[in-house]
Order: C-alpha cells, then sequence, then structure tokens
C-alpha cells in the first residue's frame, strides 16, 4: 500500500484544530514545528487549510515548487538546514494569492493525496495545519489518517 509507505517513517501525528477562524493555529502550527525542530526533532507540517494556505508565507517559502519523485510529491524543505519538510496547497497554485473555490468532494480528494501522495521520509512530528471551523476537511483528515492510529490534537483557542 503507497500509504502505508509515505507515512510509515512518521512517528507522531498532530493535529491543529479550532471551532473558528482567526484564532492562531498556523501560527501555533508553525512556531510548534519550529519549537520541535529546534529540539533537534525532525518535522513536517501539512496545511491542509485548503483555502488559506498560510504557512508558506509564514516560513518564507511561497515561491518555492513541489516535485514529483517515485513515492509521490516531495515536500519543501524550509530553512538553511531544510529541517522542517512542508506540503501545502500553496505550492500548487499559479499565484500564492489564487483563491481556492472546491466544492467538498474535490477538497476532500485533494486532502486523502496529500496524505498518501507526500513522501515524508522519517519524521518524528508531522504537523496538520487544518482549516477554521469543523468542517468535512476535518472529517476527511481524520479518516485519512485514522489507519495510522498516532493521533494527538491541540485545539486553539481565544477568551472572547
Amino acid at each position: 500500500l503507497a500509504e502505508r509507505t509515505n507515512l510509515a517513517g512518521v512517528r507522531h501525528i498532530l493535529l491543529v484544530l479550532s471551532g473558528k477562524g482567526g484564532v492562531g493555529k498556523s501560527t501555533i502550527s508553525t512556531e510548534l514545528a519550529l519549537a520541535l525542530q529546534n529540539a533537534g526533532k525532525r518535522v513536517g507540517i501539512l496545511d491542509v487549510d485548503l483555502c488559506g494556505p498560510s504557512i508558506p508565507r509564514m516560513l518564507r517559502v511561497q515561491d518555492s515548487a513541489v516535485h514529483q519523485c517515485d513515492s509521490g510529491w516531495v515536500p519543501v524543505f524550509v530553512g538553511q538546514d531544510k529541517a522542517i519538510a512542508l506540503m501545502s496547497i500553496g505550492f500548487l497554485l499559479e499565484r500564492p494569492d489564487d483563491a481556492v473555490v472546491w466544492r467538498g468532494p474535490k477538497k476532500n480528494a485533494l486532502i486523502k493525496q496529500f496524505v498518501t501522495d507526500v513522501a515524508w521520509g522519517d519524521l518524528d512530528f508531522l504537523i496538520v495545519d487544518t482549516p477554521p471551523g469543523t468542517s468535512d476537511e476535518h472529517i476527511s483528515t481524520v479518516e485519512a489518517l485514522r489507519p495510522y492510529q498516532l493521533l494527538g490534537a491541540v485545539l486553539v483557542t481565544t477568551p472572547q
């Protein structure tokens, strides 16, 4: 099974979620990845916030391109030491500010493809930045990752 191989080297998968937008999920995902990387961990970020893929911009790699290899997509490697692997729909758009206007089935298919077709290699942590709310994308992400039983979650909230 291809999906077994591409996530076989990932030890822990951590979802970053919230019930609403604008609470800082992408910032938390990015800072968590940087902190883990600074602690010597091998880290990947999967940005499944399809309508607002901000992590490539936060990590200053928005002009990077994703390439194909035998086992699928090669993520973009971030930083001077290339220590963080990142996959985002932002890399697949013609322009970083292009809007993604897709119905559920197409979004769900891309999320499944991100889970099965990205060649992550060996990672201690894969951080999954999710879109705001509690939508189909969350269900698709959890369903696609369920076979790996490595799941944890960070719920981002604000005091209002």
